[in-house]
């Protein structure tokens, strides 16, 4: 089941660092077959406020996503990027191909 780490960021403050760690990125992932869905760009919020940046990089599953954020490369290169910008960071795990969100409702029914 494919996972994803998500990037909220709420402020980013331009900084040669931030360059640095924008370029080193994607070697990090390649080990751990992580692709970027969304990098920045315009957000448009249809609901409730939303920061600067969203990021949404895609895994084949959560242990690799794990891996891949706690692994020496990927820390090696984080602070270049939390010493300039603020936000937060999710990992979470897709749905597969035959979800039914009905079965959500069921679930939250039973929670009443």
């Amino acid at each position: 089941m494919p996972a994803y780490a998500i990037g909220h960021f709420t402020s980013v403050r331009p900084h040669p660092d931030v360059i640095d760690y924008v370029e080193r990125i994607q070697a990090t992932l390649d080990p751990y077959s992580g692709r970027f869905l969304v990098h920045g760009g315009p957000v448009e919020a249809l609901e409730g406020e939303c920061g600067t940046e969203l990021v949404v990089i895609e895994f084949p599953g959560k242990d690799e996503a794990r891996a891949w954020y706690n692994s020496p490369a990927y820390q090696e290169i984080l602070p270049l990027r939390t010493r300039h910008v603020d936000g937060d960071a999710f990992l979470i795990e897709g749905v597969g191909p035959d979800y039914d969100p009905a079965r959500k409702g069921e679930v939250l029914r039973r929670s009443l």
